[in-house]
């Protein structure tokens, strides 16, 4: 690898890391603010919020990677192109494909990240994000008891005064009338959930119960520094879990159970997602190819780049919204999914035969005519105007 080479690398990845974590940055945060009530209404810790909402983040990673691609490498050359390097590249006599050489090793580079992530890490952090889901949704009293209200759950009913960090429960009072031979009062100063091998429990501290026996006139009453009071019984089931398509682990969606109801009901579904795992490493390549192609050949500085800034942005974005609306029709329609794949393989196709052939994109000629003409027009109004 030449000095060239490395620099190049070096230059493209550096850009593509800051744009990568700034954008899954600013993304993560937005969603992050979705959970915030695990934290105020539900009094989980910091950790099991950072945990949830950092879940999220391989898919942000894969999804953004491309795009996050495209602007280092338009920034890449942009850079070189202003330092006059590319044309310096270019009359040393190196070739278009020669110079194109590193921006695909770091473009691979990034691909083969997106494709670990998408068809690996991705599917087992969703996975652990659904099972983590549904063991807070079986948590009665982190979901349903609200502070300042009786919550009445069968026979039981049950009041808090407040939530406080860690999980940590003040002000509690219980009536409990699930025995018909007795019934329970229970009144403490505070109290946290744990769960074990043996079930859901509600740990008392510094409190006290009444027991009213039938057939007796006076209740008896405990004083206690700490009592296990056992909420399993409205606790659900956390094992049973069930995953939708994207949380699938790549082998079941390319060899997915024949009665599985979920594929029975929406095969197309499977398919589309299997597909869409593969496509995720391809459109890094697709758009470095398209930057290097509207952007990589050298121009002198009197040459103006903002019609091939503006053309390559209007095709990239025609590009990915055509890949979301096959990726979408794929789910009905298999042959979508062949349409994708040929139309990355075209774009592909015709940069590098851009980029073979030294094609400089520029506006056309009569389209800067008109421009001018029009701009000429223009201007006496707006003299006009400010007089």
């Amino acid at each position: 690898m030449s000095a060239i080479d490395g620099y190049v690398i070096k230059t493209t990845l550096t850009s593509f890391l800051i744009v990568l974590i700034s954008l899954t940055g600013v993304i993560w945060i937005t969603q992050a603010l979705r959970n915030i009530d695990l934290m105020t209404s539900q009094g989980q810790t910091i950790l099991v919020f950072m945990g949830i909402s950092g879940l999220a983040i391989p898919l942000l990673i894969a999804i953004i990677s491309p795009i996050a691609v495209l602007v280092a490498t338009m920034y890449a050359l942009n850079r070189f192109a202003t330092d006059s390097e590319v044309i310096v590249i270019s009359a040393a006599g190196m070739p278009p494909l020669r110079f194109l050489r590193p921006f695909l090793i770091a473009t691979l580079a990034v691909s083969v990240l997106v494709a670990v992530i998408s068809l690996y890490i991705a599917p087992e952090a969703l996975r652990t994000l659904r099972r983590w889901n549904t063991q807070l949704g079986a948590d009665v009293v982190a979901n349903i008891i609200q502070p300042g209200q009786f919550i009445k759950l069968d026979k039981l009913t049950i009041r808090i005064q407040e939530r406080r960090p860690g999980g940590v429960l003040s002000g509690l009072f219980i009536d409990d009338k699930r025995d018909p031979a007795q019934r329970v009062n229970i009144v403490a100063d505070r109290g946290t959930v744990i769960k074990n091998e043996r079930g859901s429990f509600l740990i008392l501290e510094d409190g006290n119960l009444q027991q009213f026996e039938t057939g007796k006139r006076d209740p008896a009453l405990v004083a206690f520094k700490s009592y296990a009071f056992d909420l399993s019984q409205f606790s659900s089931n956390a094992q049973n879990v069930t995953y939708n398509v994207s949380e699938r682990l790549t082998p079941e969606l390319l060899n997915p159970p024949q009665d599985d109801p979920f594929y029975v009901r929406a095969p197309g579904e499977f398919r589309a997602e299997f597909h869409n795992r593969i496509f995720a490493p391809l459109y890094p390549i697709a758009f470095a190819l398209l930057a290097f192609a509207f952007l990589g050949m050298p121009r002198t500085t009197r040459q103006s780049r903002n019609f091939a800034v503006s053309s390559l942005l209007l095709t990239v974005l025609v590009v990915r919204i055509a890949g979301f609306a096959l990726s979408t029709v794929s789910v009905r329609m298999p042959g979508a999914v062949i349409l994708q794949y040929l139309m990355l393989v075209v774009v592909s196709g015709l940069s590098s035969w851009s980029i073979v052939r030294g094609i400089i994109v520029e506006a056309p000629a009569n389209l800067i005519e008109a421009a001018n003409r029009l701009g000429e027009r223009l201007m006496p109004a707006r003299l006009r105007g400010q007089a």
